[in-house]
C-alpha cells in the first residue's frame, strides 16, 4: 500500500516539468522576437524610460562577468539541470516544485543559447533584451526571461528556507518530532 506522499511525488515532478517547459517556451519565443524585432535598432523605450527593449548578445554571466569563460558557464548550467532532475524524485512540496521549475526552465533557456547560438557550440552568446532604468544596461544588467525565472525561483527557495519548508513537504524540525 502506498502512502499519500508517494502519490504526491509524481504530481510535484509534473508541476516542476510543466513550469520548466513553459519557461523554456516563453524564453525561446521572446528571444526569437527580440532578435527579429530589435536587431540593428535603437533601444525601444517603454513606461517612460523605466524599461527598454534592446538586443544584447552576452558571452558571460550576469553583469557580463566571466565573458571569457562561456564554456565554464555552460558546464555550470548543465550541472544545475542534472542536480534538479536528480533531486526531483524526492519532491513533495508545491513551493519547491515551482521554484525548481523556474530555475530549471531558466537554466535550460540560457543553456540552449550557449549550445546553439553563435559563435558556436558551448561558446554561444545568450540573447538578452530587457534593460531597466537605462537603455544600455548601465544601471542594471540587461536580462531575459530565463534570467528572470532563475532569480524568481532562487528568491522563492530562499523564502521557503526562511519559512522552514523542506523539499519533501515537511517543515524544519517535523522529522525530528515525528521520529
Amino acid at each position: 500500500m502506498s502512502s499519500g506522499s508517494d502519490v504526491l511525488a509524481p504530481r510535484k515532478v509534473a508541476l516542476l516539468a510543466v513550469i520548466a517547459i513553459m519557461v523554456v517556451m516563453l524564453d525561446v519565443i521572446t528571444k526569437v522576437l527580440g532578435v527579429a524585432l530589435l536587431e540593428g535598432r535603437e533601444p525601444v523605450e517603454l513606461l517612460g524610460g523605466l524599461v527598454y527593449l534592446v538586443l544584447v548578445r552576452n558571452p558571460g554571466a550576469a553583469f557580463s562577468l566571466a565573458t571569457g569563460y562561456t564554456w565554464v558557464l555552460t558546464i555550470v548550467a548543465l550541472a544545475v539541470v542534472v542536480a534538479i532532475i536528480r533531486i526531483a524524485r524526492r519532491l513533495r512540496s508545491t513551493g519547491w516544485a515551482v521554484a525548481l521549475g523556474l530555475i530549471l526552465g531558466g537554466a535550460i533557456g540560457n543553456l540552449a543559447d550557449r549550445i546553439f547560438r553563435s559563435p558556436g557550440p558551448f561558446r554561444g552568446h545568450v540573447v538578452d533584451t530587457v534593460s531597466v532604468f537605462a537603455p544600455d544596461g548601465s544601471v542594471f544588467p540587461v536580462f531575459n526571461l530565463a534570467d528572470s525565472a532563475i532569480v524568481i525561483g532562487g528568491a522563492l527557495l530562499v523564502l521557503l528556507a526562511l519559512l522552514g519548508r523542506e523539499l519533501d513537504g515537511t517543515r524544519t524540525g517535523e522529522k525530528a518530532a515525528d521520529g
